[in-house]
């Protein structure tokens, strides 16, 4: 299943729901909503800085990762920037790869 890293920040709404729910509320939340996708929660923490949140889990397809980014995106309480993660099995397969690349101008 892919593994993906989303790190959120809060609007000024989500902070306040942050505030009147808590910390661990806000986890239990997000597990049951990727749970309730097929996937499963690795990690979530909070940070200081330019994100308030960084969460990775298991989803499983693009598809419904971009599901979910779309619905917290629509709910106006958090703005997400999602990575896909690559395992170094992955990039073993990708290495053994021959690739027909021309770089510009060559």
């Amino acid at each position: 299943m892919p593994k993906y890293l989303v790190q959120g920040s809060y609007s000024q709404a989500g902070v306040q729901g942050l505030l009147k729910d808590g910390g661990t509320s806000r986890r239990t939340s997000i597990d049951s909503l990727i749970k309730g996708m097929g996937g499963s929660l690795e990690a979530f923490y909070y940070a200081f800085g330019k994100n308030d949140m960084y969460v990775i889990a298991d989803l499983p397809d693009d598809a419904t990762a971009t599901a979910v980014s779309l619905a917290v995106g629509a709910s106006g309480s958090a703005s997400l920037k999602t990575t896909v993660l690559v395992t170094p099995e992955t990039v073993d397969e990708a290495v053994k790869k021959t690739v027909n690349y021309r770089p510009p101008g060559s």
